[in-house]
């Protein structure tokens, strides 16, 4: 689990280490808060977010091949539910 000012995620894909939570918090955005699964790139050695929907996240593979470098560095994290954060602790 992943804790940041904007809630708790859990980390699906970190490629090349792109996560680094304070860049996160500082670019993060409450629009952001509509979505379960936020993706965020590095480039320009610039932070760029995105955000996907339980239906839209099937097409963060077509984002990433179109619109980010090759090998660029890129996280995928998705949105824990209170219960889902409950469990967790649980275990």
């Amino acid at each position: 689990m992943i804790e940041t000012a904007h809630g708790n995620f859990e980390l699906i894909k970190d490629h090349r280490e792109a996560l680094d939570i304070k860049s996160f918090n500082d670019r993060y955005v409450d629009w952001f808060d509509r979505y379960l699964y936020v993706v965020g790139d590095i480039s320009g050695e610039k932070l760029r977010l995105r955000g996907f929907t339980e239906k839209t996240i099937r097409e963060v593979q077509d984002y990433l091949m179109e619109s980010l470098p090759p090998n660029c560095p890129y996280f995928i994290l998705k949105r824990l539910s209170p219960a889902e954060i409950k469990d967790d602790d649980e275990t």
